[in-house]
Parts: C-alpha cells; structure tokens; sequence
C-alpha cells in the first residue's frame, strides 16, 4: 500500500467543501503519459488500499505488455475511534492515509495494449473504486 514516507503533521483537520461551488479538479484532467485512462466523476476520498486493489486488477487484467501509471498518491491521514466509544476524550488514532480526489481527476493511465485490452483492465480497476469514473483516451 502507498503510504508517506515522513509526514509535517500526523492528524490532519477534516477539508470541507462548499456544496455552492462547483468542485472540481483543475489539475490532471488530461491523459499524459498512457493511451487511455480512467477519470473520476465523483469526488470521493480513495484509501490506499482501494488503489491498490485497483493497480492490482489493472497489472493482473494487463499483463506483462501493458504499462501502467498512479496519478494520484494518498497522502492525507485519516482518523477512527474504535467502536463503541463514547464521545469526547480527543481525536481518533491513525487509520491510514487516503488521497480526495475530485471529478475530472485522472486516477490511472494505460499504455501498450490494444484498445478493448486496456478498456478491460480499466473497468476491472475502476470497480475496485469508491467513485463513479469513466474511461478516457488520448
């Protein structure tokens, strides 16, 4: 699982968002380095295990033709107090790390396999995720 190396601060403050704004991703919207690949619709926080269990399914679905890239990195810490706890007494512990992605965001790119292989390898990655996404091309 992808996780920081070192991080400045080990609990973080819960990112609101105004539900007036449109809340979109401005940054990595285009595919740059693949063929294809895939692009989130929602926005959602995605742990580092739900990614890895999508590159997983994406290598397996590719095989050792395909070449595969992560455009996003979890790199905001998320907290749980552990069940049935009551209230109070200080933020939760350390969980993992999760990275927020936004709609418009490109999650993973693809590249050296034929159109429907790659379109195959990122629907399997795609339902391995929290978001509703789509597969794009170049």
């Amino acid at each position: 699982m992808l996780f920081p190396k070192k991080v400045k601060f080990r609990k973080w403050q819960t990112k609101r968002r105004n539900p007036k704004r449109a809340w979109v991703e401005t940054r990595g919207t285009e595919v740059s380095f693949g063929s294809f690949g895939l692009k989130a619709l929602q926005a959602a926080r995605v742990k580092s295990n739900q990614l890895e269990a999508a590159r997983r399914a994406m290598s397996r679905a590719a095989g050792k033709t395909g070449k595969m890239w992560t455009r996003v990195f979890p790199d905001m810490p998320f907290t749980a107090k552990p069940a049935e706890v009551k209230l109070g007494k200080g933020k939760g512990d350390l969980q993992g790390y999760c990275a927020q992605i936004r709609p418009g965001r490109i999650i993973f790119e693809i590249d050296g396999l034929s159109e429907s292989a790659a379109k195959e390898a990122l629907r399997k990655a795609g339902t391995k995720l929290p978001v509703k996404t789509k597969i794009v091309a170049r």
